[in-house]
């Protein structure tokens, strides 16, 4: 006979999942026990690092993250970074010991009281098996559920004492099961779509996460050469899914009511390809779409279509609905867009901190052509994708919900899963104080990220929205006294603090031939999102 635990892992194997992104505590260490030779497991010393570091993995490996928790309290502290996980599609299959079963009813310590409701709404699927014999067919839907459209974290609660019960060998038919979506537009659809795209007037594209998720880069390109129409990105865009020196790329949307209509003002169609509709932040009302503009929707997301407030909406796979598009339509006799212009080399002050302008123009002449850009500075996501040329699938991670503590640890997971590009985390001072011991783990598995601290005292996205908000006597929107080149030491990474291009060129420079992570602190101005 088979034990739950030799099942799970025969399953995992199977899957191709052979990493476990955790921090243990009492309740998983009958799960850890015997863990096997061909499994890795990442430890992180904090439950959101740890799941930051999964989010990244799987996001830039587009494969699903094993992550492991820690009962109803690491389970708490891994809430905040879920939610970016669920905004970004991230197939995380996230576990969690719960307490021994006859121990549950009486709320013994680390009991999960109700451990289905806690994750909700940040997983599209919640569950604690009944009995042990259910825990691999559990494990096996929850793998399938967290990969096929769209893609998203699922969580499984598990006591820890079904770990060492007897199962049926028939479990083990679960490590050969397949699971796969076939959807695609019917005949009529697909001609109806064509037929929009082709005879509308002015038409402009606005791609989001889910192109580059699917792979689907180059097909978004030659979609838009055909129809010869501008391209944006969606608001507040996790992901680039667009070459950002193409003649068609027009920059990224504001995540405004407003702001969105006046961007797309003179555009009578609107295809919005991979991305929702829309993803707003900034309160500035206005009308949804400007006069006489229709917009039509191609997701692989049911809630996000189901959840737009206008337009028509296709759900599929955005790889095959792309591809079929392109057999559809013709080249359009439109004039492509003019390129924008390239900005002008920032200026260096006479003395003074380093502007963020000047820290991405040296990026963008240092950095190897397919690097990795992990970010995590909020009020400088203008100036990036303004200077800083990315070309390439996988190129741009971003907290797709907003929710800081995601740059470090996402750093180090995309590292982990692309160790053949590489990964440069740029991270606000603000934001790299709530994940800073994804440090400790990239130092221990030698992983050699580069981070980038833009260090300029304040929440600069906040002290923006304190102007806009009438809010500026707020109090907390400042963090002096930082020292991260000392709080990295502590942690076993090399660090220098660079105050001068020249500085900064040498350093960068170094840090690409590292053999483990490196921390640049770069003290800067101020910027306006």
């Amino acid at each position: 006979m088979a034990t739950v635990h030799s099942t799970t892992y025969e399953l995992l194997r199977n899957q191709g999942i052979t990493k476990v992104f955790g921090n243990p505590g009492s309740n998983e260490l009958p799960f850890l026990k015997g863990f096997p030779e061909d499994f890795e497991y990442i430890l992180g010393l904090h439950e959101g690092v740890v799941m930051g570091i999964a989010d990244g993995y799987a996001l830039a490996g587009s494969r699903p993250a094993f992550v492991n928790l820690h009962a109803a309290a690491g389970t708490g502290n891994a809430m905040g970074a879920l939610t970016n996980s669920w905004y970004s599609h991230s197939p995380l299959v996230i576990t969690a010991g719960q307490q021994a079963r006859s121990l549950v009813g009486v709320e013994a310590m680390l009991s999960n009281v109700d451990a289905t409701q806690l994750p909700r709404p940040l997983v599209k699927w919640s569950y604690e098996p009944t009995w042990p014999g259910d825990v691999p067919r559990a494990l096996s839907q929850a793998i399938h559920m967290a990969t096929q459209p769209a893609p998203g974290p699922v969580y499984v609660s598990i006591p820890h004492d079904d770990w060492e019960q007897e199962i049926d060998d028939d479990a083990l038919l679960l490590a050969e099961r397949q699971v796969a979506t076939a959807g695609l537009p019917s005949t009529t659809q697909l001609g109806d779509l064509a037929e929009r795209l082709t005879t509308a007037r002015n038409p402009v594209l606005v791609l989001g996460p889910d192109v580059d998720a699917y792979q689907a880069n180059a097909k978004a390109v030659e979609l838009a050469e055909k129809l010869a129409a501008p391209v944006w990105v969606a608001p507040s865009a996790p992901r680039c899914p667009f070459p950002t020196r193409h003649p068609c790329f027009r920059g990224v949307l504001p995540a405004a009511v407003a702001g969105i209509s006046a961007r797309l003002e003179g555009h009578d169609l609107i295809v919005v390809i991979g991305a929702p509709v829309f993803r707003y932040h900034q309160h500035a009302p206005g009308h949804y779409l400007p006069k006489g503009a229709k917009l039509i929707h191609l997701t692989c997301d049911l809630q996000e279509a189901s959840r737009a407030p206008m337009g028509d909406a296709l759900i599929g796979d955005i790889g095959e609905m792309l591809n079929l598009l392109l057999q559809n339509i013709q080249q359009s006799d439109r004039a492509m867009p003019e390129p924008l212009p390239l900005p002008a080399p920032h200026a260096d002050a006479d003395e003074g901190p380093l502007a963020p302008e000047a820290v991405f123009d040296e990026l963008n002449a240092l950095a190897p052509e397919d690097a990795i850009y992990v970010k995590e500075s909020t009020s400088t996501v203008t100036a990036f994708w303004q200077r800083v040329e990315m070309k390439h699938q996988g190129s741009y991670y971003f907290p797709a919900a907003g929710g800081l503590g995601f740059g470090l640890p996402a750093a180090v997971g995309a590292q982990l899963a692309q160790p053949n590009r590489q990964v440069i985390g740029i991270i606000g001072d603000g934001s790299a104080n709530y994940s800073i011991t994804a440090l400790w783990t990239a130092v221990q598995y030698q992983i050699p990220v580069i981070f980038i601290i833009l260090k300029n005292g304040t929440y600069g996205a906040l002290r923006w929205f304190s102007r806009i908000l009438d809010a500026e006597d707020s109090p907390g929107l400042d963090v002096p006294g930082l020292d991260f080149c000392a709080i990295a030491k502590g942690y076993g990474v090399d660090a220098v603090t660079v105050n001068t291009r020249e500085e900064f060129r040498s350093e960068f420079n170094k840090a690409l031939k590292a053999q483990g992570p490196v921390l640049l602190e770069v003290p800067t101005t101020t910027i306006e999102p």
